[in-house]
């Protein structure tokens, strides 16, 4: 047993890889329901809107902690993946940070209102790095069990196998959980599961203790199934090997020019996708006054489209590529962004549309609600490709020897600013006092990203560095 949890399927055949490549995908489905319910549409928006005494504070407060787990994934994500590639099996580094994830989803459930800001930002932060670097680990498998004409597809696959599996858990949270203050009964009519006190937040709560359970159960078949390569070393001499690797890597990537102008392309951009991620959500639910429920339900729309998206782009990336896909959905977040923060209650389009009327009663009664809901679809349509898409990008841009140190890099690109977005959006926020002003700044990553991306060859690995057809 201990064999097959280290190197995974032993023999060659078909059957063996089609299960490596499931469990490989299965790891997504694992996942997701952390940034689906955690981040973005319970835990996060439950945080702004219910715990702080106002939105402007809960908004400052979650995008400071957003901002120190993205300084601590940013310093630590390339450290190791390249003691990775000298540790050799990439499992064992899952495992480790898998407990921590469980662990520190579990202690969310003590969050009740009026807890301490500061020690629920930490704990979800902890939370938020053991599972950014668990990606680091997992993603760098990609290479050894995918031929790299089947990398976009196989990596838009399992991004939307996991928005269906974070979106599973999200019905069942506003189906069975998340009850109306009002009536005390959840969206279906029922009473809470387990007598779940909506008024104390446990509906809320109760999302991270069942993230990670879905975790721990649905991580076992990447344990089981997933071939895991290299031979165990001393840890001492491969810390201190990788971290003389990471140091060539370094100074070798400033020489890749095209490499090097994606990993900054995305660093960028993809900041700006972490705080949308982040603080849409909750964004929504202060404006509108939304309950878990509906912003459940929002989340539920955004995860449908994103799923079908994922499954068009794995298409799209074979046909077209990966560069034409991330490009794609850049422009759709930025468009997504400015109509977000363009609506408030009775208008779009900073008022150069303005709804009449009154509240038809019900989820999502008023028209801006609608328009607010319709910018948010373009978002769940760009989220998933625009993040798988990247990692097809990087991975037919490297070796699977460099695979690990490369893709270290990679988490560091995508962390490395990390901090910079959330920072600046609680700090526009703390200092303005209007959470439309903080969201706002979102738009400069995702324009100043999109046009670096622009100007980068494809495969990022063409020697002569300059700009190549997005095709």
């Amino acid at each position: 047993m201990n064999d097959l949890m280290q190197n995974g399927a032993a023999d060659s055949g078909a059957g063996a890889k089609k299960r490596g490549v499931f469990g490989w995908m299965m790891f997504d489905w694992a996942a997701q329901p952390f940034f689906t319910v955690v981040t973005t549409f319970i835990f996060g928006p439950y945080f702004i809107s219910r715990m702080a005494s106002d939105a402007a504070t809960g908004q400052a407060a979650w995008g400071y902690g957003i901002a120190a787990g993205g300084f601590l994934i940013a310093i630590l994500s390339p450290i190791l993946g390249s003691i990775a590639d000298q540790t050799g099996p990439r499992k064992p580094w899952i495992a480790f940070f898998a407990a921590i994830k469980i662990a520190a989803l579990c202690g969310l459930w003590f969050a009740a209102p009026g807890s301490n800001l500061v020690l629920v930002v930490t704990v979800f932060t902890l939370a938020a790095v053991a599972a950014e670097f668990s990606i680091v680990f997992n993603d760098s498998m990609l290479l050894r069990i995918v031929p790299k004409a089947d990398i976009g597809r196989v990596s838009n696959l399992a991004w939307g196998l996991g928005y269906l599996g974070g979106m599973i858990v999200l019905i069942f949270i506003i189906a069975f959980l998340a009850a109306s203050p009002e009536t005390g009964r959840t969206l279906i009519g029922l009473e809470p599961l387990f007598g779940l006190d909506p008024l104390q937040g446990e509906d809320a709560r109760a999302s991270g203790p069942i993230s990670a359970l879905w975790y721990a159960v649905f991580i076992l078949p990447m344990f089981l199934f997933t071939p895991d390569a290299g031979e165990r070393r001393a840890m001492g001499g491969a810390v201190r090997d990788g971290l003389k690797e990471l140091k060539s890597t370094l100074r070798e990537v400033r020489q890749r020019a095209g490499i090097f102008r994606f990993l900054i392309a995305r660093m960028i951009y993809q900041d700006g996708v972490n705080a949308l991620l982040a603080l849409g959500g909750g964004f929504a639910a202060a404006m509108f006054g939304w309950s878990i429920t509906e912003i459940g339900v929002y989340g539920i729309m955004l995860n449908v489209v994103a799923i079908f998206s994922c499954l068009y782009a794995s298409r799209l990336d074979t046909q077209l590529g990966s560069k034409l896909v991330v490009m794609i959905a850049i422009i759709m977040l930025l468009v997504a962004t400015i109509g977000i923060v363009s609506t408030g209650p009775g208008y779009t389009f900073f008022g150069a549309l303005g709804f009449a009327g009154t509240d038809t009663g019900g989820l999502f009664g008023t028209q801006a609600e609608k328009a607010y809901i319709a910018f948010g679809l373009l978002i769940g349509i760009a989220f998933g490709p625009v993040q798988a898409s990247s990692r097809a990008y990087m991975a037919r841009s490297v070796s699977k020897d460099e695979a690990g140190r490369y893709f270290g890099i990679y988490a560091l690109a995508g962390r490395a600013t990390s901090f910079l977005a959330p920072f600046m959006v609680a700090s526009v926020t703390a200092a303005s006092g209007s959470p439309r002003l903080g969201i706002a700044t979102i738009a400069i990553f995702f324009a100043v990203g999109l046009y670096v991306l622009w100007t980068t060859p494809y495969p990022a690995d063409k020697p002569d560095g300059k700009p190549a057809n997005v095709l």
